[in-house]
């Protein structure tokens, strides 16, 4: 009797168990489901930090071509632009006003995510609350003058004026002048103002300024690669931890970083450009969304369509993923006060 009574009672428990794996199967179906079906009939927008005419834009609007092949509900893609205050426009924006239900994507200046940790005025946002979905490249810093610019070498930038242009305090266009003048000792007067990389290029072109100091490669040869092949530009200095193939005669900074102050600050200064061209969502976007985003974007980054338009565009693709960039920044933010504060001060923030 009291066996039968044991078999019974195991029975219903049996059952209610396979009850219970059902809705729990149905419920994570049902959610898996809404999620897919989410994007469909949607258009995701593209926000930009920077103009239409550079290199964030040629990135994007072929992103935006492949991106929701990767995408339950095969959504369509739009690419706008916000530029304004080195990035920052963008960026605030993207924190505190976007929707956040993963309809609209951030693809922000590299340096932006640390703009708070440098006090930068006007960084009105928390980069670590920040959903980063990747970044799609990596990219070395660099200084070029116009061909007609008396700034040929290195030795010339220690010994006369060099004037470049920027998009404002807190982008790559002036830190890393700031940073090269304060810790190398280097004579480059900053012109702020213009909209994007794309207007500084044109503002060297008409003899307004005489370069640019920031990560420009890559959107060189997508957009002005007759400059490459026709010798319009001298390159000084990379701002890199060594030098480059391309440019074998250049020197990189590190060479001339000689104590462990100076090289700490450039690396915080590298590790934006090992993460150029991030990509974010806004905070509050639910995390399946967030996982299934990320997800399709390095699908895409190896799409062979998506890989074979970067290359006829002349864009360098070197990928990071969302969880690897979000330690990163981490990290950066929990660096020692004094390498913070040091950072800082060589940037020109009180």
């Amino acid at each position: 009797m009291k066996s039968g009574l044991n078999n019974r009672g195991a029975t219903r428990l049996c059952a209610r168990l396979v009850v219970g794996l059902v809705v729990a199967a149905t419920s994570v179906c049902s959610v898996s489901a809404q999620e897919s079906a989410f994007f469909k009939g949607k258009t995701i927008r593209i926000l930009l930090s920077a103009g239409v005419a550079g290199g964030y834009a040629e990135y994007a609007r072929l992103l935006a071509q492949h991106l929701g092949n990767h995408l339950a509900g095969r959504p369509d893609f739009i690419v706008q632009s916000m530029p304004g205050a080195g990035g920052l426009l963008a960026t605030n924006y993207l924190y505190s006003q976007a929707p956040q239900d993963g309809t609209t994507i951030g693809i922000i200046h590299s340096t932006v995510p640390l703009a708070p940790l440098f006090g930068t005025t006007g960084a009105r946002f928390d980069a670590l609350k920040f959903n980063w979905l990747g970044s799609l490249d990596r990219a070395d810093g660099m200084c070029t003058a116009w061909h007609i610019s008396p700034i040929k070498t290195w030795a010339d930038m220690l010994e006369k004026q060099f004037v470049v242009g920027s998009t404002g305090a807190g982008s790559q266009f002036s830190i890393l002048p700031a940073m090269l003048n304060k810790l190398l000792g280097t004579r480059i007067k900053v012109i702020n103002g213009y909209k994007d990389g794309g207007e500084i290029f044109q503002a060297m072109e008409k003899g307004e300024i005489e370069g640019r100091c920031s990560t420009q490669l890559t959107a060189i040869r997508s957009i002005r690669p007759q400059w490459l092949t026709e010798h319009k530009l001298a390159v000084p200095i990379l701002i890199g931890r060594k030098r480059i193939a391309e440019f074998p005669d250049t020197p990189a900074v590190m060479e001339f970083a000689k104590d462990a102050a100076t090289r700490a600050q450039f690396e915080l200064m590298l590790l934006t450009q090992d993460m150029d061209r991030p990509v974010l969502l806004p905070p509050g976007v639910p995390p399946d969304r967030v996982a299934q985003m990320r997800a399709a974007l390095f699908a895409t980054m190896a799409d062979p369509a998506f890989v074979a338009g970067a290359q006829s565009m002349h864009l360098h693709l070197e990928p990071v993923r969302g969880e690897d960039l979000a330690k990163a920044l981490a990290d950066a933010y929990a660096l020692p006060p004094d390498v913070v504060a040091a950072a800082k001060e060589t940037m020109g923030e009180k």
